[in-house]
């Protein structure tokens, strides 16, 4: 008899309780992962971003903005191989199939410097010779329903009143974390509208790409520097930097979710002790008389730390495979097609589902530690007087 073969007998002596103990684990990974899913996916854009694609917004905020001169000195320097200057629209949708998406009003580079969004060549050409052309991304044109061709009306939270355009082409994703829920419209379309008066001129950021011999922190320093006796000062940040700015204001929301795993498992770790505490008290009698035939005090603890491990292993198992169920084949999908300007990618990653294991595991061992050295510190009369 070894310790895999004892510890598996003994899983299903009381088949109702060990059920109900694997599901218990199950859940509390299946929880964690999801909780952990949420930051892992809501960091990507971060995590995910060109190590050559730097942004330029106003030292201040980025509510503020700069004169539009800024885009062609920047363009100008030595070393940048293409840069693109937006305006934040504020789209809104007046129908409100969908409650929040993104509309930037920018140059006709912007899909040169932002070539991870991929569009037909003609559709391309097409926007870039009609004032009022847009192009979306592929789910924002579902959500729609509308095709390259037709006419679309949405408004905006800045710039009054109704605005038409034309659709004239749909982008597609070339990297999971690209935003498949946004409107690119034409910044002079914005530019010349009376409606912006108060922008006319203006940019709200610059999106710069860097050739594979230049530094971005050596470029950053460039670009500001030649702003920097200016009135409209500058700050310029690599593209991760600049999208953490954005996840910055939920930081505290994304802690509050990492203390809620941690007492997930911690609850998952109660539940298993408790189990294992049963088992053990009941099968004392049964341990002293392993110990009276002369197996020694560490046989019974490797007994009960080996159930306690194959029960949280199981459970694990059976987690992960609620995960990828649940999560990366029907939650995930859902949420990327109804959520993207939050979650454009939204999939339990390998490395959380292996964490999760690897901490039911270890919560095991944790959790059959106590009942463990309590057995085996029994005596072998008292454990063989034991009847309940």
């Amino acid at each position: 008899m070894n310790l895999a073969t004892y510890a598996r007998r003994n899983l299903f002596r009381r088949r109702g309780r060990t059920i109900l103990t694997v599901l218990a684990v199950a859940v509390a990974v299946l929880i964690f992962s999801a909780i952990r899913t949420v930051g892992v996916t809501f960091n990507a854009a971060a995590d995910d971003a060109m190590s050559d694609r730097l942004a330029t917004r106003h030292k201040v905020s980025i509510t503020m903005q700069l004169p539009r001169r800024y885009i062609d000195e920047v363009r100008a320097i030595p070393g940048v191989t293409g840069a693109t200057a937006a305006n934040w629209f504020g789209a809104k949708d007046p129908k409100e199939r969908i409650p929040f998406f993104a509309g930037f009003a920018a140059d006709d580079k912007w899909f040169d410097v932002f070539d991870d969004m991929k569009v037909d060549p003609a559709q391309l050409a097409e926007w870039k010779t009609t004032p009022s052309g847009v192009i979306l991304g592929d789910i924002l044109a579902k959500t729609f329903g509308v095709k390259p061709g037709d006419r679309l009306t949405i408004t905006s939270d800045i710039y009054p009143g109704d605005w038409e355009f034309k659709v004239v082409g749909i982008y597609m994703p070339q990297r999971r974390t690209v935003d498949r829920n946004s409107l690119i419209l034409h910044w002079e379309y914005l530019n010349n509208d009376p409606r912006a008066e108060l922008t006319k001129d203006q940019i709200g950021w610059v999106m710069t790409r860097i050739g594979g011999g230049v530094k971005s922190a050596d470029m950053s320093r460039t670009i500001d520097k030649i702003f920097d006796e200016r009135d409209d000062q500058t700050v310029t940040m690599s593209e991760r930097a600049f999208n953490l700015s954005f996840i910055g204001a939920f930081a505290a929301v994304l802690t509050a979710f990492d203390l809620v795993s941690i007492v997930i498992l911690l609850i998952m770790m109660l539940i298993l002790a408790n189990t294992i505490a049963m088992s053990v008290r009941e099968r004392t009698n049964e341990y002293g008389v392993l110990r009276a035939i002369g197996f020694p005090p560490r046989h019974i603890v490797g007994f009960i730390l080996a159930e306690s491990l194959l029960v949280a292993f199981v459970g694990g198992l059976v987690g992960i495979g609620l995960v990828q169920v649940l999560i990366n084949m029907g939650i995930g999908p859902f949420i990327e097609a109804n959520m993207a300007s939050m979650f454009p990618y939204f999939r339990t990653p390998p490395s959380v589902m292996l964490t999760a294991l690897g901490l039911a595991l270890a919560l095991g061992l944790l959790a059959g530690v106590l009942p463990a050295r309590g057995a085996s510190r029994l005596r072998v009369t008292d454990a063989l007087r034991r009847t309940d």
